[in-house]
Order: C-alpha cells, then sequence, then structure tokens
C-alpha cells in the first residue's frame, strides 16, 4: 500500500508499506477514507520532538475491511472513527476513562504500528478503541467533521472539560489552530456564555466568531494579558483553555485565569514552565494532558450527526496522498489552519 513515510526533518514523502494484516484476534483492518495533518505532527516534521523514521498520522476514518476471530462489536463494510491511540478498554486506567493512557495501548504511525496517512490500518484492540457511525450515505461536510473526532473535535473539548466550563462562564482559549477553534465549539457547546479568542489572523478570528467565540484579542504576551483584563473589569476569566503548548501561551492563560479557576492545557509542551507561585497564591489549577478520545467520541459523535456541531470546518486545504508534503509545509508556514487528506471511497 502506499503511506506518507516520515524521513526526518521537513522530509515527508509517499511510498510502499506493507499491506497490514491482522496480527491479534482482536484487531482489525481499516481502509482508509479521510485522514488529515496534525498540528502535534509538526513539531515531529520542524524536528522539535522525535519521532520514529517510517510511517506517520494519527487522525482517520474509514470502513473496516477484516477482522479478528474475538472482534465482535465491529464487523466488516463499518464506517469507523479511530481515536488517535489505541486501547485495550480493561485495564485500570481505561476503567477509570483514561483511555489515552492505557497501560497496553499506544498510538498510531509511531513503534511499528501503521501511521493515518496511508490506504490502510492495523487497529489493535478494535472492540474498544473504533467507534461505528450509524447510518450511511453521509455528506462531504458530515464526513469531515467525523474525521475531526479523531483527535482535534475532541482534544478541544478535553480542554474543556479539563478547565471546568460551564453554563455561564466567560473562557479565554489561547491559540487558534485546529484544536483551539475546536475548544472554541466546545467551550459553546458546556454553556460558556463569553469566549474570548487569542489570535493575530483574520481568517481565523472568523472562524473562531462563527464557532461562538465573542471578542477578539490579537495581542500577544503582557499585552494580551492586559487586554483580556481589560475586557473581564480585571477579574480575568473563568477557565482559561491553552492550545498552543508554548510557555508564553502557558505564562498567558495563568495570567488571565481569575483566582479558583483551572487552566485547561492541551498543547503538547516545549519548554514550558508551570508558574508555581501562581498555582499556590493565586488558587489557580492545571488540568489536561492527552485527551482521552474514546471516551468522548460517542457523545460528540452524536452532535455532528444531528448537526449540532461542525468541526469539519476547521479544514482549509485539501489534498489527496500523492500531496500530502503540501499539506504538512502549508500548515507549517500557517497558510493553512489543517490539511485534510482524501484517501480512498467511502464505498
Amino acid at each position: 500500500m502506499h503511506a506518507a513515510i516520515f524521513n526526518g526533518p521537513h522530509q515527508i514523502a509517499v511510498g510502499d508499506r506493507p499491506d497490514p494484516a491482522i496480527a491479534a484476534p482482536t484487531d482489525a483492518i481499516v481502509r482508509v477514507t479521510l485522514a488529515c495533518v496534525c498540528g502535534s505532527d509538526l513539531w515531529y516534521y520542524r524536528g522539535e520532538s522525535p519521532h520514529d523514521l517510517g510511517p506517520i498520522g494519527h487522525e482517520f476514518i474509514g470502513a473496516v475491511t477484516e477482522v479478528g476471530s474475538a472482534v465482535t462489536a465491529i464487523a466488516t463494510g463499518d464506517l469507523v472513527v479511530a481515536p488517535f491511540t489505541y486501547n485495550d478498554g480493561t485495564c485500570p486506567h481505561c476503567l477509570a476513562g483514561w483511555t489515552s493512557n492505557c497501560a497496553n495501548g499506544g498510538s498510531f504511525g509511531n513503534h511499528g504500528i501503521d501511521g493515518g496517512q496511508g490506504e490502510a490500518v492495523r487497529v489493535p484492540f478494535a472492540d474498544t478503541t473504533l467507534v461505528k457511525v450509524p447510518g450511511s450515505g453521509h455528506d462531504d461536510a458530515t464526513m469531515r467533521s467525523l474525521v475531526a473526532l479523531s483527535d482535534v473535535m475532541c482534544t478541544g473539548h478535553h480542554a474543556a472539560v479539563s478547565g471546568g466550563v460551564k453554563r455561564g462562564d466567560t473562557v479565554a482559549v489561547v491559540g487558534d489552530g485546529a484544536v483551539g477553534l475546536c475548544a472554541i465549539i466546545a467551550a459553546r457547546r458546556l454553556g460558556a456564555e463569553r469566549i474570548i479568542a487569542l489570535s493575530r489572523n483574520p481568517a481565523r478570528q472568523a472562524l473562531a466568531r462563527e464557532f461562538g467565540a465573542t471578542d477578539i484579542v490579537a495581542e500577544r504576551g503582557d499585552a494580551a494579558t492586559e487586554a483580556v483584563m481589560a475586557l473581564t473589569d480585571r477579574i480575568g476569566v473563568d477557565a482559561a483553555l491553552e492550545c498552543v503548548g508554548t510557555n508564553e501561551s502557558m505564562a498567558t492563560a495563568f495570567a488571565i485565569a481569575r483566582p479558583g479557576s483551572i487552566v485547561g492545557a492541551i498543547g503538547a509542551p516545549h519548554d514550558v514552565e508551570v508558574p508555581i507561585s501562581t498555582v499556590i497564591f493565586r488558587n489557580i489549577g492545571l488540568r489536561g494532558g492527552v485527551a482521552p478520545v474514546r471516551r468522548y467520541l460517542p457523545e460528540l459523535l452524536d452532535d455532528v450527526l444531528a448537526g449540532r456541531i461542525n468541526p469539519g470546518r476547521v479544514f482549509d486545504f485539501e489534498t489527496d496522498l500523492t500531496g500530502i508534503a503540501e499539506g504538512y509545509a502549508a500548515m507549517d508556514e500557517r497558510r493553512a489552519v489543517k490539511a485534510l487528506v482524501r484517501v480512498g471511497s467511502a464505498a
């Protein structure tokens, strides 16, 4: 099969990979329909985080073509969403709801597991990892939103849940990438009354407003803090959602959070220092981490299918598998929020 191959920083190529095969009775093979490039993939692309040479990518949806003998919940022909981590569903962490930290799990596109940016994927623990999409003949907008559920929408939701967003809150979202934009959707879905989006990009600002942002702050650093404090009568926000992973974004999130609030942080951290004095003396908490996508998928899937949320609108660049390197470049150069990759037919 053909798949994206990571050959080192700034080196994404399409090459041949062995066709995936059932290796355990709990496996399934999924023929990929739609995939995408994740903001976290850019850390590898830029050489700022390590990644094995070989397959890459962890966001995909597709049709099941084969199942192992122990698989009962998923059948050949099903359209499925794959969380970006696979999980056994039975370990103590999974049973507690933390499927992204499964004792026997892992992520796609790493350590010998097929990447989502390819024509097919072997999925371990298929029954407890994959989520079947009910119905058939879904339109393109729905399909785009389904692939957004494999990571960014659930990750944005995790930021909002971790930050304790509730009805009537004032929320700030630090970061205007795909996850930050999805965090705006999530905050609005959870009932936030006021949502302040920190963004300097006009196109992303417009999409943020369409997703539910009530205010835009274009400043950064101390100027951003001052702008948010001015908007909130010097009180700060009820929840600050950190969706970048840099020291500046984390510092801003803590600076604009009101006493007693929680910073919901899901950005992959790079040289980040948590301001422990702020945590202690201003009573500001920190929660977040790698999103337990499998836990959130059922409720968010229902909202996508009902048309209540449309996270697929974050895709503003589209290519097929042969053009995936340009998708990486477009995101790296901020010419695109998120690149959609059309791999195969949904039929």
